[in-house]
């Protein structure tokens, strides 16, 4: 039972940090559609940005191109997900995942062109928000949305770890690889279309229910919503509460960031209190614990340092709350305290919900999941201050009172049940970057070098270092990252070295669950997992000297 546990828990993991691969690209982009939106309004740049200018022409250029990635948000999922999922040949299973996807909206546009009445739908409807039907690469289809991308994604990969490498006969060689991937996909998705006709137009039915549901909800959906999005962040299965809300249906056809940018203009020229315009939006408010938030516990944990030791982890904690309050990445920070005090990470998902429910009672509402410069100033204040600076001025009122209950709270509990947090317990040496280990590592990769004479960087540095925390290449079983996270299957758990290790060597943490790993290791996570890849694919040492 134990092992079907961890294997699962193994399994969801992965799959919830494979989810992270094209949400990454949400972030950028929305920042140049808020910019885009903010250069083209004359509220704010007078004369300058009316339509019909240089100006504005320049912006609506930069502003189409910056929507690609919400216009495509079910092939961007599509392509993404094999790229974490599929265990080899990760860049044929993303085509081959793309193929099917294709293959899968047109059996679909081609059965409700025959049959739409008999399913329910009319396909006679032109495509776009309330109708259940979408435009995808050209094809007219049910609107799915991630969803239908992230199922027919999975289908994809498992197909591709199935059939890619198997060895058919010389006279069927056009099926191998790839094209018995596609074609088994073929195969399979035919009647994969005709259950999705069949069934999702109920779903549908089902999804507008619960938007009504969960809006009418109030405070208390915003204070769960917003707690469970915080608490789950340890097994990394956040992902699977906020993608629906933010980037899917949950609330608002096509997700909260895609129709807060859609109608920001609107917003931004009405007089109408914000709450009223745009109710959904305290689902979107789970950043405030990043802006907020975090600069109360980076406070409480260096006061509550020991004095001598204070400038050190302030070079620690105060670049981590930097990364939160303007990324939005808040794993560093609280991964920092969440293996030393568990219970400071609940108190934490309690406070940042209640700061998320209060603001939201009182009014406050928009596009807050990230941090500043992802969300907060080119998407809220700087193009809608003008007809609802008193929405944000309650905003920052209420957060600056949070900042100050999670400081005192925070600094209470440390100092009541003497929490070793850093800077209080016996040893300093948790706050160094690398040790002796790290030499090691290196050495074992000649010398401080790479095989081509490259000298090894930090990233390099970790990368070796922690594959041998892990047990080794011989223990790995398949590796893939989040934002922040290395992501590892092992076949053995009890070769993992303890939380000092991994810290020492540059972790910020460590999730253990069984054989599913996760090294807290920051915003260098893809480039050190390319070189943790690199190391896994290189031959042994020992099996070079016997050639």
């Amino acid at each position: 039972m134990g092992l079907n546990k961890d294997l699962i828990m193994q399994k969801v993991q992965r799959f919830g940090g494979a989810m992270f691969t094209p949400v990454i690209l949400f972030g950028v982009f929305g920042i140049i559609v808020g910019i885009s939106i903010l250069c083209k309004n004359p509220m704010i740049l007078g004369s300058l940005a009316q339509e019909g200018t240089g100006w504005w022409q320049f912006w609506y250029i930069v502003e189409q191109g910056a929507w690609t990635v919400f216009n495509q948000m079910a092939i961007l999922f599509c392509v993404g997900l094999p790229i974490g999922l599929a265990k080899k040949e990760n860049a044929r299973a993303a085509m081959e995942s793309f193929v099917i996807f294709m293959l899968f909206n047109y059996f679909i546009q081609a059965m409700l062109t025959l049959w739409g009445s008999d399913f329910g739908v009319d396909f006679s409807k032109n495509a776009g928000a309330g109708s259940g039907l979408a435009m995808i690469a050209n094809i007219k289809t049910l609107d799915t949305g991630i969803v239908g991308a992230i199922i027919v994604a999975t289908i994809s990969v498992q197909l591709h770890d199935r059939l890619f490498d198997v060895n058919v006969p010389d006279y069927l060689g056009i099926f191998k690889g790839s094209s018995l991937v596609v074609s088994a996909g073929f195969l399979v998705m035919l009647p994969t279309a005709f259950l999705f006709c069949l069934i999702w137009p109920k779903v549908q039915l089902g999804i507008a229910s619960l938007q009504v549901f969960l809006t009418s909800s109030g405070v208390f959906g915003v204070w769960l919503y917003t707690f469970l999005e915080r608490f789950l962040i340890p097994t990394g299965l956040h992902h699977f509460i906020y993608l629906p809300f933010i980037f899917g249906p949950a609330i608002v056809d096509n997700g909260l960031q895609a129709y807060w940018l859609e109608h920001i203009r609107e917003f931004a020229e009405s007089t109408k209190p914000l709450i009223e315009l745009y109710p959904q939006g305290g689902f979107s408010l789970h950043g405030m614990s990043k802006l907020f938030g975090c600069p109360g516990i980076a406070l409480a944990m260096y006061f509550t340092a020991k004095p001598e030791r204070r400038k050190r982890i302030a070079s620690l904690v105060v670049p981590a709350a930097a990364v939160a309050v303007f990324c939005g990445i808040t794993e560093p920070l609280e991964f920092t305290f969440l293996f030393v005090a568990p219970v400071l990470f609940f108190v934490h998902a309690v406070l940042a919900a209640t700061m998320s429910s209060v603001m939201y009672f009182f009014g406050v509402t928009g596009n807050f999941g990230g941090g500043i410069l992802d969300t907060a100033l080119f998407q809220n204040w700087i193009p809608l201050w003008s007809n609802h600076w008193g929405t944000y001025l309650t905003q920052i009122i209420i957060g600056f009172c949070f900042t100050a209950i999670y400081f005192f709270l925070f600094r209470f509990l440390i100092l009541h049940f003497d929490f070793k947090t850093p800077g209080r317990g016996e040893e300093a040496g948790g706050d160094k970057l690398f040790t002796k280990a790290d030499y090691k590592a290196s050495k074992a990769q000649g010398d401080g070098k790479t095989g081509g004479g490259k000298e090894l960087d930090e990233r390099d540095l970790k990368a070796a270092a922690f594959l041998a925390d892990l047990g080794g290449k011989d223990n790995i079983v398949d590796v893939t990252n989040c934002a922040t996270r290395l992501r590892v299957t092992v076949k053995d758990d009890s070769k993992i070295a303890d939380v000092g290790t991994f810290t020492a060597h540059g972790a910020h943490g460590l999730v253990h669950n069984g054989k599913a790993i996760q090294v807290i290791v920051g915003l260098s996570v893809p480039q050190v997992r390319e070189r943790f890849e690199a190391l896994l694919n290189a031959p042994d040492e020992e099996s070079d000297s016997k050639n």
